[in-house]
C-alpha cells in the first residue's frame, strides 16, 4: 500500500504525506501532514498559551529523550550548516556564499585586527545597528570591543589618545632612566 486517503480532506496522497504513528493498524495517522499542520495551527490561534504549557509539560516528561534528539541534531553537520544559513539569511539577509566571499575578501581574517576565526567557530557579522547594513566580518574580540564603546567615534578618538599618552609616558620614563643610568655610569668613571 503506497498510498491512502487522508480522513479529513479525502485526498489520496502517498504514504510519504502521512506521519507515522505506532499505534495505528498500518502505522501511519488517518489524516495527512498538510491537514494534521493546518489543525495544529488553528488550536495555537484558538490558546497559544495552552499549546505552549502542553508542549513544555511534553519537554518536561520526556528530557531524556529531548535532549538525545538535541544532541543527534547538533553532531549532524548538514543540520549545523542549514542553521547556519538561515540565521545569516534571517539576522543579516546574506547568504553563506556571500558571507565566504566576504571573508576571502578580507584574507581570511578579522577586517579590523587580521586574526582568522578559531578552529570550528565562525567571524561575527558587523553591522550598523541603526540601518541593518553589513559592514565587515570580526573576531570577537574586534567585535565586542566596538559594542563595548557603544560605536561612539568619540568615545573611541578618546581611548585612542588615551593609550597615545600612556605610550608617551611611558617612553619619556624610559629616556629618564637612560639618561640617569648614564649619568651613574660618568660618574663611576
Amino acid at each position: 500500500m503506497t498510498t491512502r486517503i487522508c480522513s479529513k480532506c479525502g485526498v489520496e496522497q502517498p504514504l510519504a504525506n502521512f506521519y507515522r504513528e505506532k499505534t495505528a493498524r498500518d502505522g501511519y495517522r488517518s489524516d495527512c501532514k498538510s491537514c494534521f499542520a493546518a489543525r495544529s495551527a488553528a488550536r495555537y490561534r484558538e490558546d497559544p498559551e495552552k499549546v505552549k504549557a502542553r508542549v513544555k509539560q511534553w519537554q518536561q516528561d520526556n528530557a531524556d529523550r529531548l535532549n538525545a534528539y538535541q544532541r543527534a541534531r547538533r553532531a549532524d553537520p548538514a543540520v549545523k550548516q542549514r542553521e547556519r544559513a538561515g540565521h545569516l539569511k534571517r539576522k543579516f539577509g546574506i547568504t553563506q556564499e556571500q558571507y565566504e566571499q566576504m571573508l576571502a575578501e578580507q584574507r581570511g581574517g578579522c577586517a579590523i585586527c587580521g586574526d582568522p576565526p578559531e578552529e570550528g567557530k565562525a567571524l561575527h557579522v558587523d553591522h550598523d545597528h541603526d540601518s541593518g547594513a553589513v559592514r565587515a566580518l570580526l573576531c570577537v574580540r574586534c567585535n565586542n570591543g566596538l559594542g563595548q564603546f557603544k560605536e561612539d567615534l568619540n568615545l573611541l578618538d578618546r581611548a585612542r589618545s588615551y593609550l597615545d599618552q600612556a605610550d608617551d609616558a611611558e617612553a619619556a620614563e624610559l629616556t629618564r632612566l637612560a639618561k640617569q643610568r648614564a649619568r651613574d655610569l660618568v660618574a663611576v668613571r
